[in-house]
């Protein structure tokens, strides 16, 4: 796990999914836990801010992946 937590690609992958994906899920939850003041929220800011973080945070983790498993073989 450490080796996984030294690469720069994957803390880059793993900012962006903090950043990107966080405060979408969190209006879910809040939502869904009667916390949000709507109990049907439509986020559109932070659904397209988890739209545009999506793919490269995915992209990110698997080259870092990738990245660790050739280093250890």
């Amino acid at each position: 796990m450490k080796d996984y937590l030294e690469n720069r690609w994957i803390r880059t992958g793993a900012g962006l999914v903090v950043i990107g994906w966080l405060p979408l899920w969190a209006i879910v939850f809040l939502a869904a836990i009667g916390l949000w003041p709507d109990p049907n929220p439509n986020p559109v800011g932070p659904g397209l801010l988890f739209f545009l973080t999506s793919w490269p945070a995915l992209i990110c983790l698997g080259i870092g992946i990738v990245q660790v498993r050739r280093q250890r073989h």
